[in-house]
């Protein structure tokens, strides 16, 4: 008899914050960012995996947690999204984690000049924009 060998799904919760947020995923973030975000160039040459937690700097701002979050050596932060089931409105999380990554770079009287980028990777085992035929946008 041949044992049947069973592996989690990399699409699962658990599974990819292991492969990809744990601290010994750093060299496989960073290929997995470079072939996704940059087209396999080798832009990311190193990055720190955070806490995942995002909370708001206004006390009324609603927390919330991602599956990963990275800091690039450019002071750029990456939010890294995984869904499998279709979620009614998903597409508004995910917006609304990338705004406030973005804006909790600031407090009172920094200027502007000092935000960095924010990279949001959200990926879906379903089509997220239908009537977007790219799977990259930069805004």
């Amino acid at each position: 008899m041949i044992a049947k060998k069973t592996f989690i799904s990399p699409k699962v919760d658990f599974a990819f914050k292991k492969i990809f947020g744990s601290d010994q995923s750093e060299d496989i973030l960073i290929s997995f960012l470079n072939a996704i975000v940059y087209n396999g160039e080798s832009v990311i040459s190193s990055l720190t995996i955070v806490n995942p937690y995002n909370p708001g700097q206004v006390e009324t701002l609603k927390d919330s947690y991602l599956d990963v979050r990275a800091l690039l050596q450019n002071g750029e932060m990456v939010l890294i999204e995984m869904q499998i089931a279709r979620v009614s409105a998903f597409h508004k999380p995910v917006i609304y984690n990338m705004c406030k990554a973005y804006a909790n770079q600031l407090t009172s009287g920094d200027y502007y000049l000092k935000i960095s980028p924010v990279i949001a990777v959200t990926v879906t085992d379903f089509t997220l924009f239908h009537q977007s035929p790219k799977v990259i946008h930069k805004f």
